[in-house]
């Protein structure tokens, strides 16, 4: 293993398979590893060998140990690989996987996608944890308003007008609401508070964040960035170094428009929508 300076890693639950290469590209092994049997295994490269992997679920994770080992752990987004994934009789499959990105990762210009810390995937935790909150809640708010609507009463489509007449309508015995849909009604009112809780315990996690973190603070003081957004985007972000100016950055969540152009005429289509939605969404 010795003589290996570049290793390409498809990553997955189990099974882990990794495609090795010398100086030269020979190819010194492609095989698959049980996942506890990844790190050992890592342990006999030579420091500083290069070890790429696909940005997926658990990269951030094992760039991290891989690092702390000694070695040159970098992520590939996933749209970088596919280009050099060998096709024809054996299609798609996990060594192939693996091949295209340690030939991926050997490209001059590649871009690679930055680690992110422990600290920056747990607050991006409480954003992920938030977004699912309110797409409940709001599931929620929709399961009264249609079960109500099955009695009789029918409100405006606002959550602040159902919350001030909801215990009013559950509570009165003129409407047909009664026995069990009664019962049903005040369960899910109960549960409404209960994700109403839970995110403002998020958004506590994110306040006391923006007081710990001096980045989070300056990012804040921008105009139209709010705490939220700016513990968002440095989370999502960490060194904004990676970008040569705000251009890159903007192009980086998929704000830019699309091109087409061709023979010198420039054609400017939608917004590439690239990079993280969450992220867009905040700053649009």
């Amino acid at each position: 293993m010795s003589n290996v300076t570049r290793v390409g890693v498809d990553l997955a639950k189990n099974m882990i398979q990794v495609h090795a290469v010398d100086a030269a590209g020979k190819v010194i092994t492609n095989r698959a590893l049980k996942r506890e049997k990844f790190l050992p295994w890592c342990a006999e490269l030579p420091a500083g060998c290069l070890v790429a992997m696909e940005a997926c679920s658990s990269a951030h994770h094992w760039c991290r140990k891989l690092r702390e080992r000694g070695l040159d752990a970098r992520m590939i987004p996933a749209q970088f690989v596919a280009p050099y994934r060998i096709q024809g009789k054996s299609g798609k499959n996990d060594a192939n996987d693996a091949s295209a990105v340690c030939e991926a990762a050997s490209r001059p210009h590649m871009n690679f996608v930055p680690a992110k810390t422990l600290a920056q995937q747990g607050m991006l935790c409480v954003h992920r944890l938030r977004e699912g909150l309110k797409e409940e809640r709001t599931a929620c708010i929709n399961r009264i308003r249609g079960l109500m609507a099955e009695f009789g009463p029918v409100l405006p489509q606002s959550p602040q007008v159902l919350r001030q007449h909801l215990s009013d309508l559950i509570e009165d015995a003129s409407n047909d609401i009664a026995g069990m849909a009664r019962l049903v009604l005040q369960r899910a009112q109960a549960h409404w508070r209960e994700l109403d809780e839970h995110i403002k315990w998020c958004d506590l996690r994110i306040a006391a964040h923006q007081k710990d973190d001096e980045q989070v603070q300056r990012a804040a003081e921008l105009k139209g960035i709010g705490p939220i957004t700016a513990s968002a985007v440095i989370a999502t972000v960490g060194d904004f170094k990676q970008f040569k100016n705000g251009a890159q950055f903007a192009a980086w969540i998929g704000l830019t428009p699309k091109q087409n152009s061709s023979g010198g005429k420039i054609s400017l289509g939608p917004i590439t929508k690239r990079g993280s939605t969450y992220l867009r969404t905040l700053l649009i």
